[in-house]
């Protein structure tokens, strides 16, 4: 996952921040700019993207720690690398369109769900990445709004190195994927909490099912009665993903026909067998 989230950055960046002078933010974005302000043959955006994210690295190590940043120094390096090769193996001059509304949305697109994955896996690209877990580790703040404030100038920056019209799309480009970075994640994230109502003859037998097949724990509530016929139920609470939800609708309906099953979308879980919600 972590190769993944890293080569999806890494096209995102090159074939389409890159030729359009997309700098949405972040380590991409100030090599983009810096390299215009340069203007040096040799000096690329890929050499200058690896350049700045070691120095970061060295300053996660140091504030975050090792479990992180090994993880991270992983992602940034084949992240840059790739860009760094992509420059060498498949040179471009300029876009591969002429459309930069559809080049910007695969700009943010492709690295925005390759960093919500590695923000998943408990690692970053680098760059304003780390600076975003950094803020997060010492605010209130999220990471898609700490990755806005850390991104914000580099935006600006662009207005005087490319002018107003690619500043606009930057602008653009840097709200959309602070947005889109939370979406994805809440996407990862995403559960079923099933409140399941059944007659008391069925509990432990749908308990077991949740518990040995499902591998997965309940809370057992036996206050309740039915409004109608005043009879005696369990409701049975359990959080599990989408597949494991649909074998336990299927088998409560085997087992009780009769039974209630509601069930609620939610991203945001906290205890045992679920990741923190970023």
């Amino acid at each position: 996952m972590l190769t993944v989230g890293a080569t999806l950055i890494a096209l995102g960046i090159y074939f389409f921040k890159i030729p359009n002078h997309f700098s949405t933010g972040g380590v991409s974005g100030l090599s983009i700019v810096l390299a215009a302000v340069i203007k040096s043959g040799w000096l690329t955006e890929g050499m200058l993207l690896t350049a700045i994210n070691v120095v970061l690295i060295i300053l996660a190590l140091v504030i975050i720690g090792r479990d992180f940043t090994f993880k991270t120094v992983y992602c940034t390096l084949l992240m840059s690398g790739l860009t760094w090769l992509l420059e060498v193996i498949y040179p471009m001059s300029e876009p591969l369109t002429h459309y930069p509304v559809l080049e910007l949305i695969f700009a943010i697109t492709l690295p925005a769900i390759g960093t919500a994955i590695l923000f998943y896996e408990g690692a970053s690209s680098g760059g304003t990445d780390i600076v975003a877990m950094i803020i997060k580790r010492f605010s209130t703040l999220n990471i898609s709004m700490a990755l806005f404030v850390a991104d914000i100038l580099i935006v600006l920056s662009t207005y005087f190195v490319f002018g107003v019209e690619t500043w606009l799309f930057c602008v653009l480009g840097l709200i959309s994927k602070s947005l889109f970075v939370n979406a994805v994640l809440d996407s990862i994230n995403m559960a079923k909490s099933c409140t399941v109502i059944t007659s008391r003859e069925f509990e432990e037998e749908i308990c077991n099912f949740i518990t040995v097949t499902l591998n997965k724990s309940a809370t057992i509530s036996e206050a309740f009665s039915s409004a109608y016929l005043h009879e005696s139920k369990t409701v049975i609470i359990t959080v599990l993903n989408r597949k494991q939800m649909l074998k336990l609708k299927k088998y409560i309906k085997e087992v009780d026909p009769h039974s209630f099953i509601v069930v609620n979308s939610t991203s945001t879980i906290y205890g045992k067998g679920f990741k923190e919600n970023l």
